[in-house]
Parts: C-alpha cells; sequence; structure tokens
C-alpha cells in the first residue's frame, strides 16, 4: 500500500468583505467591479448596492490592494 503524496503546496484562500459608501447604481458595480478584478489572484468580485458590501474572493489576495482598486474606482472602503 503506498500513500498518495500531494505535490503541490498550499493555496492561501482569501475571503474579504469591505462597506463602500457612495456606490448607488450599476455603474458604481461595474467600475469597483472591473478595478478589483484586476487585482492579482482575485477570483470573484460581488458588489451589493442595497448592503454597500464588496465580497471578494481569491488566493493570496493582497487585502491593501483591493483597497487601492476601490480608490481607483473613485469610491473608499473600510473593513466590515
Amino acid at each position: 500500500m503506498h500513500a498518495q503524496r500531494n505535490e503541490s503546496a498550499p493555496i492561501e484562500t482569501t475571503a474579504l468583505t469591505l462597506a463602500v459608501e457612495g456606490m448607488s447604481c450599476g455603474h458604481c458595480k461595474l467600475a469597483i467591479t472591473n478595478e478589483v478584478s484586476q487585482v492579482s489572484g482575485v477570483k470573484s468580485v460581488e458588489v451589493d448596492l442595497d448592503t454597500k458590501l464588496v465580497h471578494v474572493r481569491g488566493t493570496d489576495v493582497d487585502d491593501a490592494a483591493v483597497v487601492s482598486a476601490i480608490d481607483e474606482a473613485g469610491y473608499e472602503a473600510v473593513a466590515a
């Protein structure tokens, strides 16, 4: 009986939720989604206009880079 070896390194999964005031329309949602999607490691971005929350999932995502991307889109993000 042989044990199976897992050759791949562990992957750090990131789940980040940020509060973003000032989002109110489809343009806001699109602008934030486009900017955050460009951050290295980001796999998905969900923008909820009702709760003013942005949910980001990915691998080895730099939280500061996500906040900076939201800033680039013209909005201010804070930890939720």
